[in-house]
């Protein structure tokens, strides 16, 4: 049983280099991929580089109670908008009863950012009686009732060349005839066949008995020829316009909107909401890989919102377009208007058309995400100069550094020659750690708060106690008799134990530290978990390899006074050794303390 044991061991002390070579391709990979994406540095947050504060108040309207119920939900709904992964540094949290404040960091899109937290009013869904282009672009189109087959645009600044379409399953895409209830933008565009004049008249006469029609027989003639009035008067290619399109519209009321597609705007006249965003149970983008129809939207409805969405579609399905089109509102405006063909039943549909795929998972984040319990008004918008978080990265780096010396000063101080090893495994740790926080910048929106460098200073603890505890294992063998070589290994198992202990405990701190908690302390928590796994990393790939390379060198092998290993300052003892004791009288008595 000895032999096969003296056989492993001598066959794992006879290849670390393989550990070694391991771990240098990781970081000549890892360090070839940050340079190959072009974040070189980690993305900082706030309050190291600057960013955005937005102030949004909450309004009680439309029934909505300003409660901590509905604030909490905001937040949590505004935060999977902006914030993602939760690392992003991207800070959602409430001040005082009717507040949220939204803290974005530079380098986030956070124009993008600002957009999606601004579109904070309810999501509806509601019919089309009728659009058209608005303003200049006007003259582009010679049939206004087939524009809206281009109006379903993925979203207000999309660039969608054909309509969309809402599905059960995916179909072919429709031809381009005048009277086709799915002809494409293009189509719509370039057709000079369709009369004008028809198309006006079309256009024109519908809103009046439409809008009557769609308000249940509770609108008036007086409210009919008002909303024709607002329609009519509606130029949505000026902002200000657009800003007053549908303002105070309840959901039970028509209203007019516009929407943008193809860098045109569109006015539309719209029914009342047929089905609420809050019945929207789940939207994601997605990409067909069977057929032609690219990027699309598939949506999952609630029990309630499924029979809405059924029925709608199908009384949608009978009527010619724009008619057969629902528009998708949002804060006022229309993302996007698809076309019916038949009934949508089973609770799922799709919506399909020429996105892209920026376009068809902007769509399913404000499908997902649009439907706020509140309204808000956006208060203040507030850009934090880079001054002051560059003082208090100034300062942080120079804790760090600080830190990092004193480390060292005490590891030559005290280990000598093995102080070595322990700095050239935190440069190697601080290497994985630096690009890593690179990577995860543009990977997963991680921004390098002031707590995540707090977490980094003392991950410089952690990963030197680690090395620590292995050094002082070899010593404890060395000043039990043991040579240099065989006190490495001996020393290896039982140090082994002890770093994975204490490094799953400062995991599982940091793990449920992540969890519980919000905002910049999230940072710290990450950034030491993940320092955390790089110690377990380094030691095992690194600094055990490395130790066993350097056993089998003189200078540490030897024992010299430099190397931190010398056997006399060390007070090892030899070895005790029994002696037979002679049998029988010769062997005298014995005494009782010897004994």
């Amino acid at each position: 049983m000895a032999a096969p044991k003296r056989g492993r061991s001598a066959s794992a002390q006879s290849k670390p280099g393989r550990s070694l070579a391991l771990i240098l391709i990781a970081i000549v990979a890892l360090t070839g991929g940050m340079f190959a994406s072009g974040n070189t540095t980690p993305r900082l947050g706030i309050d190291l580089a600057g960013g955005t504060s937005i102030t949004l108040k909450a309004k009680a309207d439309q029934g909505s109670a300003i409660n901590q119920a509905n604030m909490n939900t905001a937040v949590e709904i505004m935060d999977r908008r902006v914030n993602g992964l939760g690392v992003s540094e991207a800070e959602v949290q409430t001040q005082g009863n009717d507040h949220i404040i939204v803290n974005i960091p530079k380098g986030t899109n956070s124009k993008e950012a600002q957009q999606q937290v601004g579109t904070t009013a309810k999501l509806y869904f509601r019919t089309v009686l009728t659009s058209e282009p608005s303003g200049v672009a006007a003259s582009q189109s010679p049939s206004p009732s087939a524009s809206p087959s281009g109006s379903g645009s993925p979203s207000p600044s999309s660039s969608a060349s054909s309509k969309e379409k809402a599905s059960s399953s995916s179909s072919a895409s429709p031809t381009a005839t005048a009277t086709s209830q799915g002809r494409a933008v293009s189509d719509a565009l370039k057709a000079d066949a369709t009369p004008s004049s028809s198309a006006s008249a079309k256009s024109s006469a519908s809103p009046s008995p439409s809008a009557s029609s769609s308000s249940s027989g509770s609108a008036t003639d007086k409210t009919a020829a008002k909303l024709q009035a607002q329609y009519t008067a509606l130029d949505c290619s000026k902002a200000a316009d657009r800003a007053k399109a549908g303002t105070n519209a309840k959901p039970g009321e028509s209203t007019v909107a516009c929407g943008k597609v193809k860098n045109t705007w569109y006015k539309y006249l719209l029914g009342p909401a047929a089905v609420d965003g809050t019945e929207v149970k789940k939207a994601q983008a997605v990409y067909d890989t069977q057929g032609a129809a690219g990027w699309q939207v598939q949506m999952t409805f609630t029990g309630s919102g499924a029979k809405k969405f059924a029925d709608i579609t199908g009384q949608l399905a009978k009527n010619q377009e724009p008619q057969n089109e629902f528009a998708i509102v949002l804060d006022g405006d229309v993302v996007s208007s698809p076309y019916v063909q038949q009934a949508i039943t089973g609770g799922q549909a799709e919506i399909s058309g020429s996105f892209t795929q920026q376009e068809a998972q902007s769509l399913g984040n404000m499908l997902s995400y649009g439907a706020l319990p509140l309204s808000f008004k956006e208060e203040t918008v507030t850009t934090v100069t880079a001054a002051l978080g560059g003082q208090q990265l100034h300062a942080g780096l120079l804790a760090g550094a600080i830190g990092l010396a004193l480390v060292v000063i005490y590891l030559i101080a005290y280990y000598r020659g093995l102080s070595l090893v322990a700095m050239a495994s935190l440069l190697v740790s601080a290497i994985l750690t630096y690009v890593i926080m690179a990577l995860l910048g543009p990977a997963i929106g991680f921004a390098l708060n002031l707590p995540a460098v707090c977490g980094a200073i003392v991950a410089i603890g952690i990963t030197a106690d680690s090395f620590i505890v292995y050094f002082e294992r070899i010593r404890d063998e060395i000043r039990e008799g043991r040579t240099l070589r065989p006190a490495v290994e001996r020393a290896w198992p039982r140090a082994r134990r002890t770093v994975l202990v204490s490094d799953f405990v400062s995991f599982l701190a940091a793990a449920v530290l992540f969890t519980v908690t919000v905002g910049k302390v999230r940072g710290f928590a990450f950034t030491l978990g993940l320092t955390t796994v790089l110690d377990v990393v380094v030691v095992f790939l690194f600094t055990k390899p490395l130790m066993t390379l350097l056993a089998r060198r003189k200078f540490f092998a030897n024992g010299h006074k430099w190397s931190g290993l010398d056997p006399k300052s060390l007070g090892a003892k030899p070895p005790l050794r029994r002696t037979r004791r002679p049998a029988g009288p010769a062997a005298g008595p014995v005494d009782p303390k010897e004994a």
